[in-house]
C-alpha cells in the first residue's frame, strides 16, 4: 500500500512538473517602423551567455533579427515574413537553423509580434521568456523609429 501510493504521488508531481508553462501576450515596444538595439543573457544548461540583438522591423509586419555575441561575430540571422514564416539566413555552430526557427523565431513573435508566449515584461524596455529548458533576459537599450531598408526583409537571391 505504501509502496502504491509513493508511485501514485510521484507520477502527480512528474506529470505537474511537464506542464506547459503559462503564456501571456504582451504589447509590442517597437515602433510600426524601427531598429531596436538589444543585450540579452541567455541562461541554458546552468551557464550563461550575453548576447546582442539588432532587430527592423517593417510597417508591413516583416521582422529581421541578427543576433551577436560580445565580440561582434553573428550566431544567428533570422527573417520573420509578415505571414509568419521563419527563414533562416544564417546560423552558428551555437545556434542550429531548427532551434533558430523554433525557439529564436517564436520568442521574437513573443515579445514583439503580439503572440501569446512564456513572456513576463518586467518594464517597458524589460523582457523575460521562461521555457523548460533555457532562460532568456532581453533589454531594449536603443530604439531608433523610422522605415527601414527594404533590403532587409528580402529574401536574398541564391547564387
Amino acid at each position: 500500500m505504501r509502496r502504491s501510493f509513493l508511485a501514485l504521488l510521484l507520477a502527480w508531481l512528474a506529470a505537474g512538473c511537464a506542464a506547459p508553462l503559462p503564456t501571456r501576450t504582451v504589447a509590442s515596444p517597437l515602433p510600426a517602423d524601427g531598429l531596436l538595439t538589444e543585450r540579452a543573457v541567455l541562461t541554458a544548461r546552468g551557464k550563461q551567455f550575453a548576447l546582442n540583438g539588432y532587430l527592423s522591423q517593417s510597417a508591413a509586419g516583416g521582422r529581421r533579427l541578427i543576433i551577436t555575441e560580445m565580440f561582434g561575430q553573428t550566431l544567428a540571422d533570422v527573417l520573420i515574413k509578415p505571414d509568419g514564416t521563419v527563414q533562416v539566413l544564417r546560423s552558428s555552430r551555437v545556434l542550429r537553423p531548427a532551434w533558430i526557427k523554433r525557439f529564436i523565431a517564436a520568442d521574437v513573435q513573443c515579445i514583439f509580434g503580439g503572440s501569446p508566449g512564456p513572456v513576463r515584461k518586467l518594464s517597458e524596455t524589460h523582457f523575460e521568456i521562461r521555457r523548460l529548458w533555457y532562460k532568456l533576459d532581453v533589454q531594449i537599450v536603443e530604439t531608433r523609429p523610422g522605415p527601414q531598408p527594404k533590403e532587409l526583409f528580402d529574401t536574398p537571391a541564391k547564387p
